[in-house]
């Protein structure tokens, strides 16, 4: 917790993560996944180690770059760094369909959960990058505690639940 003191400014609430640039071993496998399996769209590159990829016309979501870690194996699982990308969709109906996607693609899935203000797909990208893929519920609908606090919680997320989204 950051310590108390008289500086009472805070982060405007329009903010947000504009983008993440990873560090990858090949940059073909990447844009592969994030391309190929999870739909980003190719924006631009620069040069031959590095591309810019975003949904919806955005100049890029994700940055990807072979930079210092070209043909380098993954990051240590116990070190400190990254430890997921989390990517929101805006329905629970596209978290659906992004999910079956990744089934019929035979692609593992490291987890599922729901998280009482959110339900989120869990798997790791080529370079053992964890990937978030998730959706939010309404915010009128996100659990409380007493207090008013948000009461977040993980619990197994019913995926044959999910898929009836798309199945209807």
């Amino acid at each position: 917790m950051p310590s108390e003191n008289k500086n009472t400014y805070k982060i405007p609430a329009g903010t947000g993560i504009g983008h993440v640039h990873l560090k990858v071993a090949d940059l073909q496998r990447a844009l592969d996944f994030y391309c190929g399996m999870l739909g980003f769209e190719l924006t631009t590159t620069y040069g031959e180690d590095a591309a810019f990829i975003s949904a919806g016309g955005y100049h890029h979501h994700i940055g990807l770059n072979t930079w210092f870690s070209k043909d380098a194996p993954p990051a240590p699982k116990n070190n400190a760094g990254l430890f997921h990308t989390a990517i929101l969709y805006p329905t629970r109906k596209d978290l659906a369909a992004i999910l079956d996607r990744i089934l019929q693609a035979g692609y593992p899935l490291t987890g599922a959960a729901d998280h009482g203000v959110s339900e989120a797909l869990y798997l790791n990208d080529p370079d053992n990058n964890g990937v978030e893929l998730y959706w939010d519920r309404p915010r009128e609908q996100w659990p409380k505690k007493p207090d008013g606090s948000l009461e977040m919680y993980t619990r197994r997320l019913d995926l044959e639940g999910l898929l009836k989204e798309i199945r209807l």
